[in-house]
């Protein structure tokens, strides 16, 4: 398929792998709404929706900047309308958006408990429902959603709990899109890196700059995705994919230039 003039909705695409995505697919001429939160930049964290779209237009795409916190249904509304009145539909939508805490149960507090669920799972179930309409009526439509294989190894339900069963919740709610939209040729799949990734999110929550040297660029997820993204929707979909399986079955098999930190060793991601 082609992107050029397709619409994008990306969730928390002002940063990382959403802007990554973003980036990757004006590049081909696509439409991208960077619908996120930050509009006043955190040295931490790096980027908002403006400097996001900014780049998008730069690489040859057309950017629509919208605020959106995806735990306010009326924001997401507002967004979805906003990029059909501007680019006249939506033809893919990446679930992006994501929060991660890896406590265990006794150290999660209620508070990272609901964030994690309203951003991870109701925002992305309502960020989906709310494009619904409008994928249905595109010639190739797409849901990609950022989440991990199912894997019930008890080392990733023993350690962080709540963070593990909100990104399952989002496979889950995947994996039932493809079936649920079967019916008109929407696709469904999930997507997940085999190494951690450097965004912000590692930097500062998990590892720090050590683990950011063990990681790959958001680069590598943002291929995958394009990969993915330009098959037939109604024959690629109920998949969770891994991004190095996605790029082997498009004849890519070195990934060095991905590396942070040239031929260094890499660290597996959670759940695989």
């Amino acid at each position: 398929m082609s992107f050029q003039n397709k619409t994008v909705f990306i969730t928390g695409a002002s940063r990382g792998i959403g802007k990554a995505i973003a980036l990757k697919l004006a590049k081909e001429g696509a439409n991208i709404i960077v619908a996120a939160k930050t509009i006043e930049e955190d040295a931490r964290l790096g980027g908002t929706i403006y400097s996001a779209a900014n780049e998008i237009e730069e690489a040859g795409g057309k950017a629509l900047a919208v605020q959106v916190d995806i735990r306010n249904e009326e924001q997401i509304k507002a967004a979805v309308e906003k990029s059909v009145e501007t680019f006249g539909g939506i033809d893919i939508l990446v679930n992006n958006a994501s929060a991660i805490q890896l406590t265990n149960t006794e150290q999660t507090e209620a508070k990272r408990f609901d964030l994690m669920f309203t951003i991870n799972v109701r925002g992305t179930f309502l960020a989906t429902q709310h494009c619904i309409p409008h994928l249905k009526k595109s010639s190739n439509p797409h849901i990609l959603t950022l989440s991990p294989p199912i894997n019930l190894d008890e080392k990733w339900l023993n350690k962080h709990i709540a963070y593990t069963i909100s990104k399952y919740n989002m496979s889950m709610m995947a994996l039932a899109w493809a079936s649920e939209l079967k019916k008109y040729n929407i696709a469904s799949n999930a997507l997940w890196p085999a190494t951690t990734i450097a965004t912000a999110a590692v930097k500062n929550l998990l590892g720090g700059d050590a683990l950011i040297k063990m990681s790959r660029t958001p680069e590598i997820i943002a291929d995958a995705a394009y990969y993915i993204l330009s098959k037939a929707s109604a024959i690629c979909t109920g998949n969770i994919f891994i991004d190095e399986d996605v790029l082997k079955k498009e004849g890519i098999t070195d990934f060095s230039n991905y590396a942070v930190t040239s031929g260094g060793e890499l660290y597996p991601d959670l759940f695989l």
